[in-house]
């Protein structure tokens, strides 16, 4: 076989590429010490096994060190964040042990040629979303394979099928009963596989769609939540003589007992490590430990015991050290102690390295996939994964531009394969490379970063239109340089066949990254998208119905399996909540895999800006809304579903536990019933859409005829269930209103109607104090804030809207602002915290007492409990009796200290209870903003920047319920922070913002100011609508013009 000979020019490592600093590895040689950059003499050929279990061969000099190898290797693959990487191998006393990358191979190795290296992963980052590139998660999921088969990586069942299902899924493609067991009988990935075939099976069907790249994410997604993710352990004993192993991660130092964790100690309560012979001591900071300060341990050998303080000095300063430490200046006489030091990048300089670097996509090779993967290179400034729908922000380079300088040999030549043994033989350059480090500073967000397991396997696209679209290949990149054979295909930058880039650098909202937009970018961007605004107006239809998928996820899914675990709902009710809830589901599901297609056609050609029959939206709406009449008889079951569910609450306290548990799980991020009545808000969306579709279409258009046809059958529908959902709006708005108050049972009543809640300042003997109201078609309630635990609010009074008169009273009181509200029993003087906020509550009032005049008043009898209604901890906590006005004004100081508590207190990733807004800025709300709000539900994404950063982040964005709730991407289970928006203002920037964008508004309240930025005129547009309507208050006008009073 002939030797593929390297030519003699300076060898290009990824460091050298991307222009950053030399990888100096570790060493225990002195501190400042530098391998020679360039050794010469007699070649020794090496053996190097790679993780996908082929062996490579390579030809170092002899005096060659430990990174001369490594930065070999990692050349030969064009791997890029080659530091999570290194080499182990087994040394004479039959040990595992990793090669010091300064020392001199020969001095370590006693028999270089008889030995076989193993490239293996040795530092496991604590979010695999913090790896850029797709050939970096498939080294990772290749050792995590590795890790499961030889049972280093122990975990439950259901996570090992689960971890199987996609290792098979990116190997073999979507499920084939025939080909999966097959392909099962010839492999064996875990020691127990044959009594989880059955599981494994089960998770693999429902990866259909699922390509490689996605299926390595979701693999490292579910192995880095698990206990022994990237565990090495170490045997040792404690002072009892307790046999024990000692472990370390990116956290700390961990103690198992065989391989159950009973211990860890965090980096930040450590205060030193040490070793002395075979004892390993842990020294802690004073206030950390009080009991003793020293922890040891005894370990096999000496040998072993610095082996273990090695690696662990290592991951100290690999991931909580912002940069490579300076090395301590060289005794002059005497040296006490070991030399080593950690001598290469952090993991923060390799984040801000890849970061900087501009790098072409270039190809690699799956060697057990059947389906075949191009590699992909995420944008280096984009920090979210792409979605599908192609936010054509960040783009790093042109893809169309020149190949990339850094050419190299087809993989497939450099390994050895089962079917082909022969050795290939590499040759070393003549020196090393060298490159400059550059640095880059990170911008502080707001909200502590989240993950959450994806158990659920996430459906991308059904392409089939095109090679570029064909489930075999992965990413396709333009005018790649990979030598003979390589498909060479155009497809578009903003769409992968997986449907997005799966690794961020970092977490969007903990860093802000540079993301500049040129001219030259700009002019790509119009030539590569459509311009035509119906296919923004399509894409909404996707990115709206994404969310409304995950929302109905939380009922059929989430919901359901706490319910099924705790077994506490009656099987009447759950028959009717989950038979109504899981056909909808089913239908939207395939709605949007049909809408994501026409999607792609619609882009992903290259003429896209060339009108053509793809180019429509109306005749896949038409279809998917006509079959939705028939789900029709499930939509008018909603009301009762909301009404048993009440009811059955309020029977039952294990019911009412479970649920209450539920809304404090991360995925329920709004209140549960909210997510009851999604299916009538999502008929009122399709409606808004097709209306502007149909109004941007002229008649003779070929997609007016369907969308005009597609309208009339979702305005049917919408029409038939308008007033059932009207009912049911008010319904939930009472229930969780009775949740939050404290101190009246019996405010769900028939014909109670809500109009209106807000924040007042109440006039007193003591002046005026801030009091929160709540008006109703019957009564007005005034409660302050409690002592709590959930801050509910404490009523102290109700006043009766029969008889009432209101008569403003800024002079007579020297208050501005003030009115004067006359009941029949009492007087209450309250003012409001600006003019228009005044008038918002006089009209209301007014009206409210107009109606309280036509009905004559209520019956009294309502206002108190009804015999035999018990409390309700769910939808109200344990109530006091009302109080009268005398003890309102004797309201302790306890009360009035609690009401100053900050919005701050509330989980970042719920929405905050619109009444604790109101309270701490001073505003209100009435039922038709909430009515106007849930209508104007908004998804998709966008780049935010804040006032004092330079960079901006690319987040999905999702507005309801009068708040933006972010997330990472589109398939996160749960918001990582929501910005409530009662209060904000929201403009274009100005002259003195100094932003030079396009298509950007601005969010301020006071001193708190953001900038968000969308992709088109249209986007733009629609978010600045929906937020309006959630900062500006609706006219009484609309509220009469949209519902009428409704008993229920």
């Amino acid at each position: 076989m002939a030797d593929v000979e390297l030519t003699h020019q300076p060898l290009q490592t990824p460091g050298a590429r991307l222009g950053g600093q030399e990888t100096t590895g570790i060493s225990t040689l002195e501190p400042g010490q530098r391998p020679p950059s360039s050794p010469s003499g007699k070649l020794i050929p090496i053996k190097v096994q790679m993780l996908d279990d082929t062996q490579e061969v390579h030809e170092v000099p002899l005096k060659a060190s430990g990174k001369h190898l490594l930065d070999l290797i990692c050349h030969n693959l064009n791997l890029i964040e080659s530091d999570y990487f290194a080499l182990e191998f087994l040394d004479h006393h039959k040990v595992m042990v990793w090669l010091d990358l300064l020392k001199p191979i020969v001095k370590q190795v006693r028999r270089p040629r008889h030995v076989v290296m193993r490239f293996v992963v040795k530092f496991f980052p604590p979010d695999h979303t913090q790896l850029q590139e797709e050939l970096t998660r498939y080294l990772f999921a290749l050792q995590i394979k590795q890790d499961l088969a030889s049972g280093r990586m122990t975990c439950n069942d259901t996570s090992a099928a689960l971890l199987v299902s996609h290792i098979i899924q990116s190997e073999i493609g979507d499920f084939d009963e025939a080909v999966f067991s097959e392909h099962l009988a010839k492999h064996k990935y875990i020691p127990q596989q044959d009594a989880l075939e059955e599981k494994i099976k089960e998770f693999h069907s429902g990866h259909v769609g699922q390509t490689p790249a996605a299926s390595d994410y979701q693999l490292l997604e579910v192995a880095r939540k698990l206990e022994m993710y990237g565990i090495r352990q170490h045997r040792a004993k404690d002072r009892e003589g307790t046999k024990i192993n000692l472990s370390v991660s990116h956290t700390g130092i961990i103690v198992f007992q065989g391989n159950n964790k009973i211990n860890s100690f965090n980096w930040a309560k450590v205060r030193k490590l040490s070793f002395k012979r075979k004892r390993f001591l842990i020294k802690f900071r004073p206030e950390t430990n009080s009991c003793q300060d020293t922890l040891e341990f005894t370990m096999a050998s000496r040998d072993s015991c610095k082996a273990f303080w090695k690696i662990c000095v290592e991951y100290h300063a690999f991931f909580r050290l912002f940069e490579e430490p300076k090395p301590k200046p060289k005794p002059i006489l005497f040296s006490r102690g070991s030399s080593f030091r950690f001598s290469g990048r952090t993991q923060k300089q390799l984040l801000d390295y890849v970061k900087e670097g501009g790098y072409k996509k270039t190809q690699f090779e799956r060697k057990h996939s059947k389906v075949q993967s191009i590699r992909s290179l995420p944008d280096h400034q984009s920090l979210v994964p792409k979605q599908s729908d192609g936010f054509p922000f960040g783009t790093g380079s042109s893809l169309t531009g020149p190949p990339s300088p850094n050419k190299r040999k087809d993989p497939g030549a450099s390994r050895l394969t089962d079917e082909q043994p022969a050795e290939r033989k590499s040759r070393s350059p003549s020196r090393s490379p060298k490159g400059v480090g550059q640095k880059e500073e990170e911008e502080e967000g707001e909200a502590a970063r989240e993950n959450s397991q994806q158990t659920k396997a996430q459906r991308d696209r059904q392409n089939a239109v095109s090679p570029a679209y064909s489930p075999h290949v992965s990413e396709l990149s333009l005018n790649s340089q990979a030598g003979p054979g390589v498909l060479n295909l155009s497809l578009s930058p903003s769409l992968s066949p997986d449907g997005r880039t799966h690794s961020p650098l970092t977490t969007p909202l903990l860093t802000d990254a540079t993301c500049v937009k040129t001219d030259d970018e700009e002019e790509m961007r119009r030539k590569r998208f459509p311009a035509d605004k119906a296919y923004f107006i399509a894409k909404e239809v996707s990115t709206t119905e994404r969310t409304y998928l995950k929302d109905l996820e939380v009922i059929t899914t989430s919901f359901q399996s706490a319910l099924t675990r705790d077994d506490v709902m009656p099987e009447q009710l759950k028959t009717l909540l989950f038979s109504n809830f899981e056909p909808l589901y089913k239908f939207h599901t395939g709605f949007l895999r049909e809408v994501e297609q026409r999607l792609a056609l619609w882009e992903g050609r290259s003429n896209a800006h060339i009108k053509g029959d793809y180019q429509r939206i109306g005749d896949v709406m038409l279809k998917n809304l006509h079959s939705m009449k028939q789900l029709t008889v499930h939509l008018q079951k909603h009301s009762e579903i909301l009404m048993e569910l009440e009811k059955a609450i309020r029977n039952s306290r294990k019911l009412e536990a479970a649920c209450w548990e539920f809304e404090q799980q991360k995925v329920c991020y709004l209140p549960l019933n909210v997510f009851l009545l999604r299916p009538l808000h999502r008929l009122m969306h399709y409606k808004q859409i097709l209306e502007r579709l149909c109004k941007h279409y002229p008649p003779s258009h070929t997609d007016f005829r369907d969308s005009r046809a597609a309208l009339a059958e979702v305005a049917e529908m919408a029409a038939q269930l308008h007033g059932s959902m009207i009912k049911m709006e008010n319904f939930q708005k009472l229930v969780e209103l009775k949740r939050d108050l404290i101190g009246i049972d019996n405010l769900v009543i028939p014909g109670r109607e809500f109009i209106r809640q807000g924040c007042l300042s109440k006039l007193s003997a003591k002046g005026l104090q801030q009091r929160m109201f709540f008006l109703f078609n019957d009564i007005l309630l005034y409660t302050s804030r409690g002592l709590t635990a959930s801050n509910q609010f404490k009523v102290h009074g109700q006043v009766p809207l029969y008889g009432m008169t209101i008569e403003e009273s800024e002079e007579e009181w020297s208050v501005p602002h003030c009115f004067t509200l006359n009941g029949q029993h009492q007087t209450i003087i309250v003012a409001a915290s600006a003019r228009v906020e005044m008038d918002k509550w006089i009209e209301d009032l007014q009206m409210a007492i107009d109606l309280a005049q036509q009905c004559n008043g209520l019956n009294s009898e309502l206002l108190t409990p009804s015999p035999g209604e018990g409390t309700n901890r769910f939808f109200s906590i344990n109530s006091v009796e009302s109080t009268d006005e005398t003890s309102v004004e004797q309201e302790s100081e306890d009360d009035l200290s609690a009401s100053r508590t900050s919005l701050e207190r509330q989980s970042p990733h719920r929405a905050i209870p619109t009444m604790h807004v109101c309270w701490h800025r001073s505003t209100s709300v009435s039922m038709v903003d909430y009515s106007i709000a849930v209508e104007n539900q908004l998804s998709g994404n966008l780049l935010r920047k804040f006032k004092n950063s330079n960079g901006w982040q690319k987040l999905w964005v999702v507005f309801t319920n009068f708040c933006l709730f972010f997330y990472k991407s589109h398939q996160d289970s749960h918001p990582l922070a929501s910005l409530p928006l009662l209060g904000y203002s929201v403009t274009m920037p100005a002259e003195s913002d100094n932003i030079h964008k396009d298509y950007v508004f601005k969010l301020q309240f006071k001193s708190h100011v953001y900038f968000f930025r969308a992709e088109s005129e249209y986007t733009f547009e629609r978010w600045m609508e929906v937020i309006r309507s959630a900062t500006s208050s609706a006219t009484r006008t609309r509220l009469l013009s949209r519902k009428e009073s409704h008993a229920y």
